[in-house]
């Protein structure tokens, strides 16, 4: 990997980096690779070039690397920026995505707490590539909230989605001390769902993540601004500023 570029510069520490993860998993190795091929969501050259050894890691034995692989993986796959202009990775790699949707679809069979289980399914899109969610996925429902833009006003709201309840507002709620002024957000009857919500919550309640189906209710819900009333689909305010498929 000389020739090849990471977040820092020269890749030529990957191959070490990859072999210390291999002997020793340590969650430092892993933030280690992290920050180095997908720095805030930029992914590089050699970001790339780590997918076969990604692979191999996800299809083994041992669960809590194979999560850590994929989530990787499906991390990289995604990335919104790519300097390095690889055209289109997944063409590219078509092993390595075979090998990785294997994968992950057998990991997301097995019983996974709630943060690993989501990762897992934005890996999964990640590798179909599903433009937007394999990115925005989990960092909502994980986090428990997504920040949206009023398709009336304009005002920044945050939708959130969890032990705080389920509301939309304009407020700091996260931070406030007092009451906020909020809505309650409007969820989708599952039946009535189409498209990648109706997927994903299928797969979620297959797979028995109850939680995370009722979650996905909300994102693929309604929603209204307590600024000026406007009701709005959550799902369409989420993906308003992605690229085009």
């Amino acid at each position: 990997m000389v020739a090849l570029s990471h977040a820092y510069g020269s890749a030529e520490d990957v191959p070490d980096l990859l072999d210390r993860i291999a002997s020793e998993p340590k969650p430092e190795l892993w933030s280690d690779l992290w920050s180095a091929l997908c720095h805030q969501g930029s992914v590089y050259s050699a970001s790339f070039a780590a997918l076969p050894w990604l692979a191999g890691v996800a299809g083994g034995d041992d669960r809590e690397q194979a999560v850590n692989a994929l989530a990787l993986a499906g991390a990289i796959v995604a990335g919104a920026e790519q300097p390095h202009r690889a055209g289109d990775v997944r063409a590219q790699r078509a092993a390595e995505m075979e090998s990785l949707l294997a994968a992950v679809n057998r990991q997301l069979r097995m019983p996974s707490d709630r943060t690993d289980y989501i990762h897992l399914l934005e890996a999964m899109l990640g590798f179909e590539g599903v433009v937007g969610w394999s990115e925005d996925l989990a960092w909502g429902l994980g986090n428990e909230e997504y920040e949206v833009g009023c398709p009336g006003c304009r005002t920044s709201l945050f939708i959130v989605l969890g032990e705080r309840g389920f509301f939309s507002t304009s407020e700091d709620y996260a931070l406030s001390d007092g009451d906020v002024e909020t809505r309650p957000l409007l969820p989708a009857n599952p039946a009535d769902l189409d498209g990648i919500g109706r997927r994903l919550h299928d797969i979620a309640v297959s797979d028995s993540q109850h939680e995370v189906a009722h979650a996905l209710t909300h994102v693929f819900g309604r929603a209204a601004c307590p600024d000026c009333e406007t009701d709005f689909s959550v799902a369409d305010q989420i993906g308003a500023d992605w690229p085009a498929a």
